[in-house]
């Protein structure tokens, strides 16, 4: 086959290396070469990522700090800084739109480039994928290893194969020969129970995926099970979603010390998450007639959807809410975490409905306040019951995008 030929369809995927870590190192230079973790504030249990240096020992991301630190004596604990974080994947991500404008964000240590239609201007998709590379570095300084293939599903297999600081190519013409012997739940988006699904009836590896009907798949898992079938089979007929979708939900979750019994503690872990949803609500001009509020309890969540008159931003009305919840779903009984999620939230228009209350002076007041929070720091204006708010810093969400309503830490 010839490899100079432009490809039918070309996808690059970019997969930053041990990225927290790495900035952690590149800003602080004594810990270059040092193995590190890092952690949600400095009283986190469980480490976010870790540096290679760190891997070498067996650490890994997910693990529990102090069996890290039984295995590596000399790890170095990190506290996360999201909002640096955010940055840099800002920079990376708005670089790689002078590569192509068709770029999918995927998270914020990832994304997929469509260069299909830019071969004629940089060249094939291999070069492409090393001029991602170096813009990549340029703009941030740090390494990524970069997948390239016809497909999504494989150009991702294919960075994760090389790591640090690698560049992988699978060619159309070899791809599925070069999954044939890959691990089904090597690919992405195939779970341990999709897994065993397919174990059960004897698919183990990629080539093993053609001996099972398409439609076995399709009956038990929908599209997605179409589309794994040809995942398999390195045709995955995904799309690079250049778009980011109005939010089906806005939400804010705390764990909290294990099995607290207090009162006072879960109201302000609640209380804080209230203030947190209404205050991106009203940054994206948004509102909610219904919010999930829920606690995590040893044996399942307390709580559910409730209701509110009229669509809201504003965190006094939450706080009532909360305070409801805690009257008539809890027990007293220890909790572990807690989660408000406004549902379906929607534009607000800054009309009033006929009976509806006039909120102009609370939107004024909201106003300056957030105003306030965003040039001297998230709550510098907040209510008194939340002096005593939970120290641990806030975490970039799986969805996490540059721009649009999910760019909030």
């Amino acid at each position: 086959m010839d490899n100079q030929k432009n490809w039918e369809r070309a996808i690059v995927f970019i997969d930053m290396d041990a990225f927290f870590a790495s900035i952690e190192q590149m800003d602080f230079p004594e810990l270059k070469g040092k193995p590190i973790c890092v952690t949600n504030g400095e009283q986190g249990t469980c480490m976010i990522t870790c540096s290679y240096e760190a891997r070498a020992y067996g650490l890994y991301t997910g693990m529990r700090l102090k069996e890290g630190r039984r295995l590596c004596p000399q790890l170095i604990q990190c506290p996360s800084r999201p909002s640096r974080y955010a940055e840099i994947s800002a920079c990376i991500m708005h670089a790689l739109q002078d590569i192509t404008p068709d770029v999918e964000v995927f998270s914020v240590d990832e994304a997929f480039l469509d260069v299909t239609n830019c071969q004629n201007l940089h060249g094939l998709p291999e070069h492409i994928a090393q001029l991602t590379k170096d813009a990549v570095h340029q703009v941030s300084g740090l390494t990524c290893s970069v997948g390239v293939s016809s497909d999504k599903t494989t150009a991702k297999y294919a960075a994760k194969r090389d790591k640090p600081d690698g560049l992988t190519v699978i060619y159309p013409w070899d791809a599925e020969e070069e999954l044939s012997n890959v691990p089904v739940t090597k690919l992405s988006g195939i779970s341990d129970g999709i897994g065993g699904f397919l174990a059960n009836r004897e698919v183990y590896k990629c080539g093993d995926m053609k001996k099972l009907p398409i439609g076995v798949l399709a009956k038990r898992f929908g599209n997605l099970g179409r589309r794994i079938w040809y995942m398999c089979q390195a045709q995955d007929p995904d799309k690079v979603i250049t778009t980011v979708p109005d939010p089906k939900s806005i939400g804010h979750g705390k764990v909290m010390p294990p099995n607290t019994k207090d009162s006072a503690v879960v109201r302000i872990y609640l209380f804080h998450m209230a203030e947190k949803v209404c205050a991106r609500l009203r940054r994206h001009s948004m509102q909610a007639s219904q919010f999930f509020i829920g606690l995590k309890t040893e044996f399942g969540w307390l709580g559910g959807n409730f209701e509110v008159a009229q669509p809201t931003d504003d965190s006094r009305t939450l706080r009532k809410m909360c305070r409801e919840v805690m009257k008539e779903c809890w027990q007293s009984e220890g909790i572990y975490q807690v989660q408000i999620t406004a549902l379906r939230p929607s534009p607000k228009n800054g009309q009033f409905e006929l009976f509806s209350e006039d909120t102009t002076q609370q939107d004024l007041l909201n106003d300056a306040i957030d105003r306030i929070n965003c040039r001297y720091g998230d709550f510098t204006i907040a209510p008194a019951i939340l002096l005593n708010r939970s120290t641990a810093p806030n975490v970039i969400a799986p969805a996490w995008k540059p721009r649009g309503h999910r760019k909030s830490v």
